[in-house]
């Protein structure tokens, strides 16, 4: 008897999802690099995701794919305007040179936290200072991280002489040159790849900032953490495939225009912001080395090569004909009205 009133739960339960899934007008795939424990795949990705689908009333189903699961993290973006998947949560600068202008707000001294820099980045898009590197796509919303340290596994580095000869993952090529300037060997790879990198020996170090630390488990393999306040924030967004957008109706858009902007790019902000204090305090309470650089980027010893790495991304930029210095300083009175 058990057995046949399990049976028949389990087949009203299969029906239900089937129906579901009939109902769905539109079934949308969005893939990320986070692994299903972290907070930015619970509380952005899938909140998003769920958000979706009870806005529209069950038109619009979104399967979350974490891990890199559809495509690998520097092919994320493509995916989305090759419809591997129809929306993706990415990182800009894993897809090198497509959008330098955007990378303009991780440049040292920009931003002062996930919230601060994630109001930077959805501004310079709203305002149209970096929406033409996205013609391909359709983003809903862009944000970034809390601030990025530097975090080793056998040296604790205290001025920029303690890089020399150290090999440290950069997440992007921006953070590359910062990395170089204070003479480091930098490496580039997306975060997932860190952990098994440190544990191998392939590096000696990486740029994360204290969210990454707890997400990707570095916290396991670098006791010793650099914090410099204000060295880079990386840039994030969600975007999706504009064709799928434009073959929707009206009511549909506006179900997706609804949950982008400005509000999901401080949830996500928010995500970070948290995870940073979280990640901090797991590396404290096991007794880790952390050393605050006092100033910042404005301590002495490390502003002159700060300085001169971002007018030298400028500068590059500028001779390509881009309003680098035009959106650096936008960014840096959005960085003082954004609070």
């Amino acid at each position: 008897m058990k057995k046949l009133i399990l049976g028949s739960v389990l087949a009203l339960t299969a029906g239900a999802m089937v129906q579901t899934a009939q109902a769905a007008d539109y079934t949308l795939r969005l893939a990320h690099f986070f692994p299903p424990v972290a907070a930015i795949h619970k509380n952005v990705a899938q909140a998003w995701a769920d958000k979706v689908t009870a806005d529209s009333n069950g038109r619009i189903a979104v399967e979350v794919y974490p891990s890199s699961t559809l495509a690998k993290p520097p092919a994320l973006y493509d995916a989305v305007s090759n419809r591997i998947a129809d929306v993706s949560l990415t990182v800009q600068g894993y897809t090198a040179n497509r959008f330098p202008l955007t990378q303009v707000v991780e440049l040292p001294g920009i931003a002062k936290s996930a919230a601060n820099g994630s109001c930077i980045i959805q501004h310079l898009y709203d305002e149209q200072l970096i929406s033409d590197e996205y013609k391909d796509t359709k983003p809903l919303f862009l944000f970034t991280h809390g601030p990025g340290h530097i975090h080793t596994t056998n040296k604790l580095i205290k001025q920029p002489a303690d890089f020399d000869g150290l090999r440290i993952r950069r997440p992007t090529a921006v953070v590359a040159k910062l990395l170089e300037g204070l003479g480091a060997q930098p490496v580039g790879m997306p975060a997932p790849q860190a952990f098994q990198s440190v544990q191998r020996g392939v590096i000696d170090g990486v740029a994360l900032p204290w969210e990454g630390q707890l997400t990707f488990r570095m916290n396991e393999l670098t006791p010793y953490h650099t914090e410099i306040g204000g060295l880079y924030t990386l840039s994030f967004l969600v975007t999706m495939n504009r064709d799928v957008y434009n073959s929707m109706p009206a009511d549909l858009q506006k179900v997706i225009d609804d949950n982008a902007g400005e509000t999901w790019s401080q949830i996500a902000a928010r995500e970070f912001d948290g995870a940073d204090v979280k990640g901090r305090a797991q590396a404290k309470a096991e007794g880790h080395q952390i050393f605050t650089v006092e100033g910042g980027v404005e301590n002495p010893a490390w502003k002159p090569v700060l300085d001169k790495a971002t007018d030298d991304y400028l500068t590059e930029l500028e001779a390509k004909g881009l309003p680098a210095r035009a959106v650096y300083k936008r960014a840096k009175e959005l960085a003082e009205s954004c609070k």
